[in-house]
């Protein structure tokens, strides 16, 4: 199989080693940074020298407790300065100008201190002004703030955005991609995409382990797709989420409010579900809401639609909502009630209903050395690239509504949450399926269908336990249009 990655995906491989993984680590870098940069220093056997890199690093990614030393520079020095950072694009219709944001660096400190330079916003239009933060290397001056030749009497001095080159390391081509897939077998994709994602699949005992793993991938190519998983400590969870993909959130532990989340009436921002494909909230039982009825209201607007109403604002967001908490083993059985430690904001019936599945997390191994992949792989920032490519994808549903036949008195969040996450199955199992005749039904039942349907059918046995209501209903019968089950 070696060989035909390096034939298919040749540019996009690099060799991945936990030597490698503790070194990248060890400079507090995310994944999708770390294989940008063996990519960029190693050698044609995937070496690389660690100093050069290091001192790259030093060099072009500042840490945050080094913003002082870069304004210094600016300051006292008159000297640009030139680094890869996030930044945010906002432009203020009342004075006609752009504003940026660093937010790894807390900048701007006051309103109107950071100004982007208009040809710079011009040059790059289609990738700064996502409603995201994005990666580039970003050069900086410190200047007196004058703009259109209107001086500023509240800033005299600013820090002005003169240059930017967005972190695009790689030419993506979509459909090349999707041809490439049909060049392996489904179990091949599988470990693929278990080694993109820095796991070795020798590690793993079973395709259900697999499978398990990679349904934490589903929120990256579906939009709007709200999970829980519960999962020992050490399976990896905080890893995934937080260090993949930079179009993902993790709020880990601490308080969350209603204005983090959704909208800031003072400052007049949307929040994280308005920015990002995901937002995982991790140590879930720890997680403390400083504003329960109000954050219980907004989440069963938003998991239910997408949108949010926050004052006389109304928002629209894409992004999912992961809960991600630790379970003791006394509590790893769908017909206990699993959610008890879950804050009290997720104790009632209709806003569990709303999250489409759940991940048994202790499906998956705790994480140990031969779980490490050492070998050639996707690079995971271009494949994770490509996963939040295939959210705007729209044919993998027309498949799915093709496909599924559901009973007429079938309830419609069931309905509509198995299809969700078959689609996201779809797209990262079997990306090539353009048509529904292109499919093996008995590998779609198998890889999407019942999958996603015992990932729905704990949701429905959770909320049987917790509301009198819903004990002893099922998910709807579902089949597969012209499947009998034994192709």
């Amino acid at each position: 199989m070696e060989s035909r990655l390096k034939k298919y995906f040749g540019d996009m491989l690099v060799y991945k080693s936990s030597d490698n993984g503790k070194f990248f680590s060890a400079l507090s870098l995310p994944s999708f940074m770390r294989d940008w940069l063996v990519m960029r220093f190693s050698d044609e056997d995937g070496t690389i020298n660690k100093e050069e890199v290091s001192a790259y690093v030093k060099k072009v990614i500042p840490k945050k407790e080094q913003w002082e030393h870069l304004k210094f520079e600016m300051a006292r020095n008159y000297q640009p300065v030139k680094f890869l950072a996030k930044i945010k694009i906002d432009i203020d219709i009342a004075s006609r100008t752009a504003f940026f944001s660093l937010p790894d660096f807390g900048v701007p400190k006051t309103k109107g201190e950071a100004i982007a330079d208009w040809d710079v916003v011009e040059q790059n239009k289609e990738y700064l002004l996502s409603p995201n933060e994005v990666w580039g290397i970003v050069e900086l001056i410190c200047d007196d703030g004058d703009q259109h030749g209107v001086r500023s009497s509240k800033n005299k001095n600013v820090i002005k955005l003169i240059d930017f080159k967005p972190f695009c390391p790689y030419n993506i081509d979509l459909d090349y991609f999707v041809e490439a897939r049909a060049k392996f077998t489904t179990e091949e994709w599988v470990n693929i995409i278990l080694e993109a994602i820095d796991y070795n699949p020798l590690g793993y005992s079973s395709m259900k382990q697999k499978l398990t793993m990679i349904s934490r991938l589903l929120p990256f190519v579906e939009k709007r797709i709200n999970l829980i998983e519960l999962a020992p400590k050490g399976t990896g969870k905080s890893y995934l989420f937080s260090q993949l993909s930079k179009y993902g959130w993790l709020v880990s532990g601490g308080s969350i409010s209603r204005a983090k989340m959704f909208y800031d009436i003072g400052k007049r921002n949307p929040g994280l579900a308005a920015h990002y494909d995901y937002v995982a909230f991790d140590e879930i039982q720890s997680i403390v809401f400083t504003d329960k009825s109000e954050m219980q209201g907004a989440l069963k607007g938003y998991l239910e639609s997408g949108e949010f109403r926050v004052g006389d604002y109304k928002g629209i967001g894409d992004s999912g909502l992961i809960l991600l908490g630790n379970i003791d083993i006394s509590l790893m059985n769908v017909n206990t009630n699993m959610f008890v430690n879950l804050p009290d904001v997720f104790h009632e019936s209709a806003l569990i209903d709303r999250f489409h599945g759940f991940i048994q997390g202790w499906d998956i191994p705790r994480m140990k050395e031969n779980l490490k992949v050492n070998g050639w792989a996707l690079n995971v920032e271009y494949y994770t690239e490509i996963l939040h490519m295939f959210r705007t994808e729209l044919v993998y549903r027309a498949i799915i509504d093709d496909l599924l036949v559901f009973p007429k008195s079938a309830d419609t969040r069931d309905t509509e949450a198995i299809k969700r996450i078959c689609t996201a199955y779809l797209k990262i199992i079997f990306p090539n399926v353009r048509k529904t005749e292109d499919i093996c039904l008995k590998d779609f039942s198998d890889f999407c269908l019942e999958p996603a349907k015992e990932m729905r059918r704990v949701i429905k046995t959770q909320l049987g336990i917790i509301d009198m209501e819903f004990l002893g209903k099922d998910i709807p019968n579902i089949k597969i249009a012209g499947y009998g089950g034994n192709e």
